[in-house]
Parts: structure tokens; sequence; C-alpha cells
């Protein structure tokens, strides 16, 4: 089955492609969450059209996501977590600690957006990297400190 995709989808393609996927995954995922639409004579063409509405969307996107990154950027999180002999964690601070604690400083980020090598299991000084659009992302200072 052919769809024009009206949104990037992961490990699929970018908004606008024809792509070529199975029936069940068109018909059943999506055109009914409206990431898709089925690839007709009358839908082709109308894509040129949809493409440059999708392109002046994403610029917008991107400029918006910018400045947000910058904003993100002079941020500094500081999360207080108990802690044992050596500076060692008791438990570990993850992704969604992480989230939480940009929550209070009233943003709110999606957790998956979050990347972390390993969770961060001793206290200190730490840079994460929080990936807000397919072009922007965003290096986040995380102190971790004793409770």
């Amino acid at each position: 089955m052919k769809v024009i995709l009206r949104e990037d989808v992961e490990k699929l393609g970018k908004a606008g492609d024809l792509v070529n996927v199975a029936e069940g995954y068109g018909r059943n995922y999506l055109i009914p969450k409206g990431l898709a639409i089925e690839a007709t004579e009358k839908s082709l063409e109308a894509l040129e059209e949809e493409k440059k509405k999708i392109l002046a969307r994403h610029h917008k996107e991107r400029i918006d996501t910018e400045k947000f990154a910058n904003r993100l950027s002079e941020m500094v999180i500081t999360i207080p977590h108990q802690a044992g002999e050596e500076e060692k964690l008791f438990g570990s601070v993850t992704v969604k600690d992480i989230a939480d604690a940009i929550a209070r400083e009233g943003i709110k980020i999606d957790k998956r957006k979050i990347s972390l090598q390993e969770p961060i299991k001793r206290l200190g000084n730490y840079t994460v990297t929080v990936k807000l659009h397919p072009d922007v992302s965003v290096e986040l200072k995380v102190f971790v400190v004793r409770v």
C-alpha cells in the first residue's frame, strides 16, 4: 500500500514522502492517527501543495525549537539524591528524574527526548543531551548533590 506521510514517522520517512507500507500498518495505524493519507491520483496531485505547507510548518517549528533550546541550554538542573560513602548514590538518577527536575523549573519535556548513556550513579556534574527536534539538540547541565 502506498501512502503519503503527513508527519515525520521515525524509521519510515519524513512528512511529504511517498512510501510503501504493509496494508495493515497503513489502514490500522498511519491513516487513523492522521500520520498519513492513502496515495491516490487526487492525493498525489495535492502532494506538492501539501509539501509546501509541511516545509513551512517544519521551518517554523525549528525556529521555535531553537529559541526554546537556547533557554534550556542556560538552565542548570540540580537533583538532590541520597548518597553513601565515596559519593555513590543509593539507586540512580534516570531520565525520568531529570524530566521531573526540569518540570519543577516550569518546562515540560518528554523523558524520551532526554538521552543518557547510562544511569547516573555518583554525585557530581553531568552533561545530558536533550533532542528537541530532529535537527536541534541541546546540552543540559545536571548537578547531582547529596540530600
